[in-house]
């Protein structure tokens, strides 16, 4: 295939992905299989490392408003009954360093499972099985009910702690996703969709931010063995990276957009389905010795 035309294609895939519950790692994975590419090289390594920054770029300037608001209104809050303790900005920061310290204490683990179609497979299937358990079960409230946490801005400590223990399964099992992990133990601890998802949104920041930067510097100093990826060697090569990055950048920021605005009148049960649907075709797949 062109690799422009496949820049566009994974560019667009990172960025549909990418914040939706069903998992960028696992898709990039699938369409690697199922066009027999072999994004193992190096250059394509980069390439991939640098789709996921041009997605996370968007969720600071979808949110830019937001997050001044945050940092304006530190640590008293925009209703003014929060502490540096249970300010939202706080929270984003203790539940990322749930995630980061376990996590890269698995690296190993990580790494073993990372390229498994197998392992992403039943990923999609359990994470798609247990996300429309709990859409069900903790989505919606009774007739003039509320959930216990409405907004973001009324989110606990403990909540904060758990969404980031829980949110370590995305990354020691790829196929999970993050906004999965983060969305469903959300709703599981009270919080409504909409907090759920935006406490997923902010969480992603730090989170993505650190795991990109990770794998950038065991690109550029590598501590053993050859490096993660390479740099382009050309012209070409910067152009199919530009693409990317910008391709991944735009279908991201309109899929936060859309995003919000769905689970705001909908739930989450379309995408377990679909996790369902996909992790049995890629179980089946796999058990047929098509792919490993």
């Amino acid at each position: 295939m062109n690799h422009y035309l496949l820049s566009l294609l994974l560019g667009i895939i990172e960025g549909l992905t990418e914040f939706l519950p069903v998992s960028s790692t696992a898709h990039l994975r699938i369409a690697e299989a199922v066009l027999g590419i072999h994004l193992d090289d190096p250059f394509w390594k980069m390439y991939t490392i640098v789709i996921q920054l041009g997605a996370i770029l968007c969720l600071p300037i979808y949110f830019r408003s937001r997050i001044a608001r945050s940092l304006a209104t530190f640590p008293r809050g925009e209703r003014g009954d929060r502490t540096w303790r249970n300010h939202p900005l706080t929270l984003v920061m203790v539940a990322f360093l749930c995630t980061a310290i376990p996590a890269f204490l698995l690296t190993k683990v990580i790494g073993k499972h990372l390229e498994s179609l197998t392992v992403m497979g039943w990923s999609l299937l359990i994470g798609g099985i247990v996300m429309w358990i709990v859409d069900r079960m903790f989505g919606t409230t009774r007739p003039g009910g509320r959930h216990q946490t409405e907004r973001m801005e009324e989110m606990s400590m403990g909540q904060a702690i758990w969404i980031g223990i829980c949110q370590i399964a995305s990354a020691v099992f790829p196929g999970t996703s993050r906004s999965m992990s983060t969305i469903s133990a959300g709703q599981v601890v009270g919080m409504s969709r909409p907090a759920a998802l935006e406490f997923s949104f902010f969480l992603s920041m730090p989170t993505m931010a650190a795991a990109t930067g990770y794998e950038l510097l065991r690109t550029f100093q590598p501590k053993h063995g050859e490096p993660l990826g390479a740099m382009p060697a050309n012209a070409q090569e910067w152009v199919v990276l530009a693409i990317g990055f910008m391709v991944s950048f735009i279908v991201a920021l309109a899929v936060v957009a859309w995003f919000m605005n769905w689970v705001r009148q909908r739930g989450f049960t379309p995408f377990a389905i679909y996790r369902i649907i996909v992790g049995i075709a890629v179980l089946v797949w796999v058990f047929k010795g098509h792919v490993q």
